[in-house]
C-alpha cells in the first residue's frame, strides 16, 4: 500500500507567486491520499486569502498553519511536526512543479524502498528575457546565480556525503527521518526575505552522517520562478558572500580563527577584480571576492 504524501510550502508575503504556484499544483496529477500543507511564516500580506481562494480547485486537500515567529526554519519545523503523512515532499512558494511531480516523488520511494530521502531536478524557469551572461558557463561563469539550479542528468544515483548535495527546493523525505535526526537548524536559513540560507544543506549532510540514504531521480522535477529585478552584478555578489558565510558556518570546525589561506584566497582575488579590463573577467572576480570574505565572515560572526 502506497503512503500518504504531503507537499509542504512555506511562504513568507509572496502571495502572487504562491497563488501561482497553487495554480500549478491545481493542474498536477497525485497519488491517492495526498495533501498539500502551507505554512504562512509571519504573513501580513494576503497569504490566507490565497489559501482559501485556492482549495476548491485543488485536487487534493490544502491546509494552512501559521507560524509567527519568523525564519524559515521554524516554519519548516512546524509543518513538519504537524504532518502526519509517511512521505512529505518540499515545493518552495516560488516553484512551478511539473504536473507528474507528485506522482513522481510516490513512485520515487516505490522504486528505492530503501531510499530515506529523494531528491530531483531543478531548472530556472527561464522566460528569454533574462541577460544572456547567465546562460554562460564556460569563460568566467557567474555563480553563484540567484536562480536554483540542482541537475545531475537523467540517470538516477546515489547522493553521498561527496555531494553535490541538494537544497530543500525539491528534497523529499520519510517522515521517520525527522523524527529520528531532528528538524532545521534554526541558526541557519533566511529570515524574511534576506538572503541567508544552508538550512537545507545542513539537513541533508546530518542525516547522511547519521546513516540515511539519498536517491537522485530526475522524473522528480520543479522549475524555479526567475526574478529578473535580482540579476544584478550587486545583488549576486551579495547571494554569494551570505551562501559562502553558510556553508562555512555548518561545515567548518571549532577553530575560532579563519585558515591563512582564506586571507590569501581574499586578497588575490580582489587584486585580479581590481586589475582586470575585460568585464565579464571582472564581474567573475568581484563575485569571488565577495564569496571569499563570506567564508571569513563566517569566522569572525
Amino acid at each position: 500500500m502506497a503512503e500518504k504524501l504531503t507537499l509542504l510550502i512555506c511562504t513568507h508575503n509572496r502571495a502572487a507567486l504562491l497563488a501561482r504556484t497553487l495554480a500549478y499544483l491545481s493542474q498536477a496529477r497525485f497519488p491517492p491520499d495526498a495533501e498539500i500543507l502551507v505554512v504562512a511564516n509571519a504573513c501580513s500580506d494576503a497569504t490566507p486569502a490565497t489559501v482559501r481562494a485556492a482549495r476548491d480547485k485543488l485536487p487534493v486537500p490544502l491546509r494552512l498553519l501559521e507560524e509567527p515567529q519568523p525564519g524559515k526554519s521554524h516554519a519548516l519545523n512546524t509543518g513538519l511536526a504537524a504532518i502526519d503523512s509517511g512521505l512529505v515532499a518540499f515545493v518552495d512558494d516560488d516553484h512551478r512543479v511539473d504536473r507528474d511531480y507528485p506522482l513522481a516523488v510516490a513512485n520515487a520511494f516505490e522504486a528505492e524502498p530503501q531510499a530515506d530521502l529523494v531528491c530531483g531536478r531543478i531548472l530556472p524557469d527561464w522566460t528569454g528575457e533574462e541577460p544572456g551572461w547567465v546562460h554562460n558557463d564556460t569563460f568566467y561563469p557567474v555563480y553563484p546565480l540567484p536562480v536554483p539550479r540542482y541537475d545531475q542528468g537523467m540517470e538516477g544515483r546515489w547522493i553521498g556525503l561527496e555531494g553535490p548535495l541538494p537544497g530543500g527546493g525539491n528534497l523529499a523525505l520519510r517522515k521517520e527521518v525527522f523524527d529520528q535526526i531532528g528538524g532545521f537548524s534554526t541558526e541557519l536559513g533566511p529570515r524574511g526575505h534576506n538572503l541567508s540560507g544552508s538550512e537545507d544543506s545542513e539537513f541533508v549532510l546530518r542525516a547522511l552522517r547519521a546513516g540515511k540514504r539519498l536517491r537522485y531521480h530526475p522524473e522528480m522535477l520543479q522549475h524555479h520562478y526567475v526574478d529578473l529585478e535580482r540579476l544584478t552584478l550587486w545583488y549576486i555578489m551579495q547571494k554569494a558572500y551570505k551562501r559562502s558565510q553558510t556553508v562555512v558556518r555548518y561545515r567548518r570546525s571549532r577553530r575560532r580563527f579563519p585558515p591563512r589561506y582564506l586571507y590569501r584566497k581574499a586578497a588575490e582575488h580582489s587584486f585580479r577584480a581590481l586589475v582586470s579590463l575585460y568585464w565579464p573577467e571582472k564581474r567573475f572576480w568581484l563575485v569571488r571576492t565577495a564569496a571569499a570574505f563570506g567564508e571569513l565572515s563566517a569566522y569572525w560572526t
